[in-house]
């Protein structure tokens, strides 16, 4: 049984809360693009094809980050 690493922790921690605001500015990003509050249209309006178009989008900008994080 080896030593806890500490640094491995508090990078893993790092890397995490910064995938996480980036992921956050692209939904601020993307929402400013469209021509309509995406909020408004997904919770509001119930629109599904909205939700779906935007959870592809946003997973694939997720993908982009953690490999460019990793």
């Amino acid at each position: 049984m080896g030593t806890f690493h500490w640094e491995n922790l508090l990078g893993a921690v790092v890397y995490s809360a910064l995938g996480v605001v980036m992921l956050l500015i692209a939904w601020i990003v993307v929402d400013k693009a469209t021509p309509r509050d995406l909020w408004h249209l997904i919770a509001e309006e119930k629109n599904t094809a909205v939700a779906i178009v935007i959870g592809a989008v946003l997973l694939g900008i997720a993908i982009i980050i953690a490999a460019a994080v990793h």
